[in-house]
């Protein structure tokens, strides 16, 4: 890792954040013909730069390779279909946004949000760059063009005049390796008195929450609040409001404006969640530094507890096949031997198998067929959603384990 700079400020990086090992790809899902072949395993080791506290990974393979053809759709998840609805409402009524407004989502998968704006009668355009993720979101009536945003494309759409009153990023600025170049495309996107909504997870929350799983090769960086403002104000952009959120076991949303734009007030929660993340010591080296040992004890009593289920007799299965688990089956080397089989409600997974660890992905019948002893939730965020799904399964006296942030048992 030596001759690394920080992605944003370019400073030398010398810091480890945590050390996972090595580790393929996290949504790179094997079919049968590729079982006996080589994966590539590349380390999954993530460092914090010393001067503007971005954690970060080094990047191994270019955005094409892994986002051109996505197993990844969002309306398969009902709570963040119902959170990305609740979104378009509580916006629409905020800004005043009308048939005569634009609305353009970045990285917008199969148009699970932006088929709610269009349900108002407001215009709306994705930028998506998975061209089978497109097409699902064309066939849904959303229009949808296919590409990485970037400078030069928010170049050409504003020459073609389609600058937006409303610019969404969900979960889209951890994938990013050119953050100044993709950040810069909103300011030119951005209509003069736009609005631009980042979701992002919140490191604060991954750091108190030892949400280990959540890095993977695809998330390229971690943003705390604090650090996200010095990206966003480098390249004209101002937060006027922030909120926390619940979603992906803690994010923040934040909105942004040009900064030239004194007509939106600054909320009261900016300041506050400033000094809240001064006060937990986002601000010290220390702080990051920590987490490596943490993740440790958390890995130590996850295997403990699976060995000690396997040395029962008892059976387990994994509910999802997030990216996520793939991080955390294979840092703590949890393969078949632990896990029988994993359940998933995407058709487009089940038939393959997790890379690394080789598990099948099957339907969620298997496990009325099978009746497990345990089912691991390997998507602990959607737990409440998973254990209303999975409920049926403590009538032959299933109990479910969650992983993060300590291994939990739950009858």
């Amino acid at each position: 890792m030596n001759g690394l700079s920080c992605r944003f400020c370019q400073s030398p990086l010398v810091h480890t954040f945590v050390d996972l090992g090595m580790s393929p790809l996290a949504n790179s899902y094997l079919d049968q013909s590729r079982l006996n072949q080589s994966e590539a395993f590349y380390p999954l080791h993530a460092l914090v730069c010393e001067h503007c506290f971005l954690v970060q990974l080094q990047q191994f393979e270019p955005p094409e390779n892994i986002f051109s053809n996505y197993v990844y759709f969002s309306s398969y998840s009902q709570s963040w279909l119902e959170h990305s609805q609740e979104y378009a409402n509580r916006m629409i009524e905020r800004f005043d946004l009308s048939t005569h407004s634009t609305v353009v989502e970045i990285a917008s998968n199969d148009g699970y949000l932006l088929q709610y704006f269009k349900a108002s009668g407001i215009p709306v355009l994705g930028i998506e760059p998975a061209a089978n993720v497109s097409v699902v979101a064309r066939e849904k009536g959303i229009p949808t063009l296919t590409a990485f945003f970037g400078r030069g494309t928010a170049l050409s759409m504003k020459a073609a005049g389609q600058q937006a009153d409303l610019i969404v990023a969900n979960n889209v600025l951890a994938h990013v390796p050119d953050l100044h170049d993709f950040v810069d495309g909103f300011k030119l996107l951005l209509k003069p008195g736009g609005i631009v909504s980042f979701e992002f997870p919140h490191l604060l929350r991954l750091i108190n929450g030892r949400q280990f799983d959540t890095i993977y090769h695809e998330h390229l960086s971690y943003f705390s609040f604090l650090t996200a403002g010095k990206i966003f104000k480098a390249h004209g952009l101002a937060v006027f409001d922030v909120e926390e959120l619940q979603t992906h076991g803690g994010s923040l949303r934040v909105y942004l404006c040009h900064a030239e734009n004194r007509e939106k007030s600054v909320h009261d929660r900016v300041e506050e969640l400033r000094k809240k993340e001064i006060a937990a010591g986002l601000c010290e080296l220390e702080t990051y530094l920590e987490f490596g040992k943490r993740v440790r004890e958390a890995k130590h009593g996850l295997l403990e507890r699976l060995i000690e289920i396997k040395r029962s007799g008892a059976s387990i299965a994994a509910y999802g096949a997030p990216a996520k688990g793939n991080t955390l089956l294979n840092y703590c080397g949890i393969g078949k031997d632990f896990i029988e089989y994993a359940v998933d409600q995407n058709p487009h997974k089940q038939g393959l198998f997790l890379p690394g660890s080789h598990i099948p992905i099957v339907a969620p019948s298997r496990l009325s067929e099978t009746r497990p002893n345990y089912i691991l939730i390997l998507p602990w965020n959607l737990r409440d959603e998973i254990l209303a799904q999975v409920g049926y399964a403590r009538a032959w006296g299933c109990r479910f384990v969650i992983p993060i942030p300590t291994a939990e048992i739950l009858a």
